[in-house]
């Protein structure tokens, strides 16, 4: 599905819709966020955050690599934000205990530059190509779920 987004009220929007359509699993949902620098990963993340009633202020975690907010929405337990920019290896993500953050369902879990990581995603990991169109517009692609 692609949408178009000409402002920040638009993408809030669009975080919104996306939260609502998510459903809980078995394991955690995995959502790959890929797009050029500067193409509105971390502002969709923040909205997400917002959503999900997250009031920490939701920063690109690039030097980070993962941070981890607590939830009170069910089904969720934890936003976790992961950013792979600075990673030169999928290795790297496993260190970080990935595969434990992957099997619980309480999760909803983020990945800025999901291609640098592609390869450890869980199949079923959700797709969002973010592109730069202007100053203010985005366009969205979100993998069917």
């Amino acid at each position: 599905m692609r949408i178009i987004s000409n402002s920040n009220d638009e993408t809030r929007k669009i975080a919104e819709e996306f939260v609502r359509s998510l459903k809980a699993g078995e394991r955690a949902v995995v959502v790959a966020l890929e797009g050029d620098l500067g193409s509105g990963k971390t502002t969709f993340s923040q909205f997400i955050g917002e959503t999900l009633g997250v009031h920490d202020p939701i920063q690109s975690p690039t030097f980070l690599i993962e941070k981890i907010y607590e939830l009170r929405k069910k089904p969720w337990e934890h936003l976790i934000h992961i950013d792979a920019y600075r990673l030169d290896s999928p290795q790297e993500l496993l260190d970080l205990g990935w595969r434990e953050i992957v099997k619980r369902p309480g999760n909803l879990v983020l990945v800025e530059w999901a291609d640098k990581v592609g390869e450890i995603l869980p199949e079923d990991a959700i797709h969002i190509g973010i592109k730069h169109v202007d100053e203010n517009t985005r366009e969205f692609e979100i993998q069917d779920q």
